[in-house]
């Protein structure tokens, strides 16, 4: 899936035209609830802390959400606002939840240690 595609899925997943958020390359969101002046920065500083996988730590646990509004699953771990996307076309077909959960850990892991932002969705209101 291309960047295109998942800023697309996000819009889907994500309700709402008041939450603004940032897209990291491995298809892990952090959600802003209550946005200052650096989105990037803010996105980056929570995924560095919430992002990497540390073993036998909160970090570790997982859940899964099966989505509605697009195909696929959201996983989502310690901190509310970090979401990561995984596509069925990244599994075999008929995926175990262990196995979708294990596969958007890993994804958020590596968005957690790269940092590599995508996309960026300002919806601040303009003053």
């Amino acid at each position: 899936m291309d960047t295109a595609e998942l800023v697309e899925t996000w819009r889907r997943i994500i309700l709402g035209d008041d939450k603004s958020w940032v897209l990291f390359a491995h298809g892990t969101v952090v959600v802003l609830t209550e946005p200052g002046d650096d989105l990037e920065g803010e996105a980056t500083g929570i995924l560095r802390d919430h992002g990497p996988v540390r073993a036998g730590t909160p970090s570790a646990d997982f859940g899964i959400v099966d989505l509605d509004d697009a195909p696929g699953w959201v996983i989502y771990g310690d901190h509310p606002d970090v979401l990561t996307y995984v596509a069925p076309d990244e599994l075999d077909a008929d995926p175990e939840d262990l196995a979708v959960g294990l596969h958007g850990r890993a994804k958020r892991n590596d968005d957690g240690t790269e940092l590599r932002i995508v996309h960026v969705e300002d919806r601040r209101p303009v003053e």
